[in-house]
């Protein structure tokens, strides 16, 4: 079995046959968390969720490119992205639902913010203070984060230690309290972020890139998740494709070949790295 950690069915990729993916992945095995960007598919997130009985679940959050209007532009993706101011009892009220099993995504992406404008520094504080307030939605509710990190690691470190420090009786003290989705760091960041008691997670990039083989090699399995983060970054070998949860057992192959364990070895802890965390 395993469980994509980080799944977009939620978005306009899959408008037309976001259910047919949903049950083809549980068809074959593979549980499925639909992550929120913003409060219109936190709810649609949570709507799924509601539909399965089981191995189907919703975050709810505000990623931080939503924080500001502006243009989206990268590798698989063009949109233009319409401001949402955060509300606290908004997102409040939606992670109260039963499926709801995490406030993300969230956290800091300095990628698309304009550093030669005059408005980055203002656009900066804002996602840093929507972040905060998010943390302590969190930590307040008792609900793990999922963490989005896009060049904005010195930020990020800063604000958690603070965040850690402030509330470290209401943390969890046995097992994390949060992954960093996506990571794309070296072994000295993974190391920072274990030691604020935070878990990294891998997507299909690692299928067609060398890069994070030796980080994979050395950091303990116990401390990694799988996901997908479709409908981009597919895994080899459906590079250019959308990207769906099923796919994600790709990802696990390539763990399982760097770190020279079974396929079905990587299933088993991922999957309980992933349950522990986000008390399914």
């Amino acid at each position: 079995m395993f469980i994509d950690t980080h799944a977009h069915v939620n978005f306009n990729a899959f408008k037309d046959d976001a259910d047919k993916v949903i049950r083809h992945a549980l068809a074959n095995d593979t549980w499925i968390i639909l992550v929120g960007a913003e409060a219109k598919t936190s709810r649609r997130a949570l709507e799924y969720a509601n539909k399965y009985e089981k191995g189907v679940y919703a975050t709810v959050g505000l990623h931080p490119v939503h924080t500001n209007t502006q243009k989206a532009l990268g590798d698989g993706y063009d949109f233009n992205v319409q401001e949402e101011c955060f509300s606290y009892d908004v997102y409040e009220k939606l992670a109260q639902f039963k499926k709801v099993v995490a406030v993300g995504e969230i956290g800091l992406d300095y990628y698309h913010v304009d550093a030669t404008t005059i408005e980055s520094l203002a656009q900066k504080q804002k996602q840093k203070e929507v972040f905060l307030k998010q943390l302590k939605l969190a930590n307040n509710l008792k609900l793990p984060v999922i963490i989005h990190c896009r060049q904005a690691h010195d930020d990020m470190l800063e604000i958690l230690k603070g965040f850690r420090k402030d509330h470290k009786e209401s943390l969890p003290k046995d097992k994390a309290w949060g992954v960093i989705h996506c990571f794309s760091g070296d072994e000295e960041l993974a190391w920072q972020y274990f030691n604020l008691g935070l878990n990294i997670s891998f997507t299909g990039l690692i299928t067609f890139s060398a890069e994070w083989d030796d980080l994979i090699r050395k950091v303990p399995i116990d401390k990694i998740m799988i996901e997908t983060d479709c409908p981009y970054m597919a895994p080899e070998p459906f590079r250019g494709q959308r990207n769906e949860p099923l796919l994600v057992k790709y990802v696990a192959m390539r763990i399982a070949e760097i770190k020279n364990l079974s396929l079905e070895k990587v299933a088993e802890i991922t999957t309980n790295n992933t349950k522990t965390l986000f008390n399914i």
